[in-house]
Parts: C-alpha cells; structure tokens; sequence
C-alpha cells in the first residue's frame, strides 16, 4: 500500500482522484481547467468529498464544462439545474459558473488559452513546496492572492484566494503532496 497525503480518507473515489488527478499540471487543456474552477467554486463552504460524487452530475450538466456552451445558458437552464439534486443547488454558484464561462472566453481570447493565462502566475512551472505535514500546507498564498484579484478584475465570481489556492493544487500549479506521499516524488521528476 503506497503512502499517501494524510489528508486523503478511505474512500475509493477520493483514493482515486488523489492517485491520479490531484497535482497534476494541466497544460493544454482549458476545458479541463474550466473543469475544476467551476467545481472548486461549487466547493466552497462544503467537502470536497461532496464535489467528488456529484461530479458526473456537473459534467452532464454543464456540457461536459465547455465554457462555449455554458457561457449560453440562461434563466430556463438554472431553473432545471436548481432542480436537480444531482448538483449542488445553489443559485449564486450556478450563476456564477454561468458568469465565469463569460470571462474564460474573454481570457482564453486575451491570452490564447486559460492554460497560458493562469501559467504566468507560477512562472510557467510548478511550486514544489515539500511539505513534511499537511499542517504546513497554507490555506493561500501569495500567487493565489494575485491570481484572485485578477479574475475578479477580470469579471469572474466565487475566485477567493482560498478557493484559487485549491485550483492551483488540484491542477498542478503547486504540488503541495507532502514529501511521504508517493505522488510527491512522481510529481517533482
């Protein structure tokens, strides 16, 4: 049994998106960041547990999270999204989800892609932090102050520092696996 982040529980589905998913750069793939901003936002004030198993849900919902398609969604589409129990329902972070495809478009227009966009806030590669424990793991830090106050600037909602934070770890800009964990080594080669 590898080890682990201490923070990841006995559960296979966040086993899972430990092992695979989190930390790893997302380069390239803006649908894939549009992805998890939109579900790190749905996160907040709840468990990530929580996201993880509505997941699927998001996906179907939000067009596979094409920030073309969402960005055209209007009154009719939150109503049926507030009624699905499938989604975390509430209406400032659906509308806001609808808000931040505006302005992904607007980014990826500006800057070519949301991947090259977001990049410039970490030099172009990851922090590797080296954590001993997950104490030590900040809540934010300066790189996601700024990267906070830029989307706002730029229009988009429910980007606090702490949830920016937690996009920059779940898409590798920070590879913030503690120095035990497995991922940590198989992330900083």
């Amino acid at each position: 049994m590898p080890t682990r982040c201490a923070w990841v529980p006995d559960d296979p589905l966040y086993i899972d998106y430990h092992d695979r998913e989190w930390g790893v750069p997302v380069r390239g793939d803006d649908r894939l960041m549009f992805e998890f901003l939109t579900l790190e936002s749905a996160q907040a004030g709840l468990s990530w547990i929580t996201v993880l198993r509505k997941r699927e849900n998001y996906r179907a919902a939000f067009s596979n999270f094409d920030p073309e398609k969402v960005a055209r969604y209007d009154e009719a589409k939150l109503a049926e999204m507030l009624a699905d129990p499938g989604l975390i329902r509430n209406r400032q972070k659906l509308k806001a989800a609808f808000n931040n495809a505006h302005a992904f478009l607007r980014v990826q227009e500006e800057f070519g892609s949301f991947c090259s966009y977001i990049w410039r806030f970490v030099d172009g590669k990851p922090i590797v932090n080296g954590w001993k424990t997950i104490d030590q793991i900040p809540a934010l830090t300066a790189e996601s102050d700024a990267l906070s106050a830029d989307l706002k600037a730029r229009g988009f909602k429910f980007v606090g520092s702490t949830i920016l934070y937690a996009h920059m770890q779940a898409t590798g800009l920070v590879n913030d696996h503690t120095v035990d964990c497995f991922r940590f080594h198989e992330l900083t080669v």
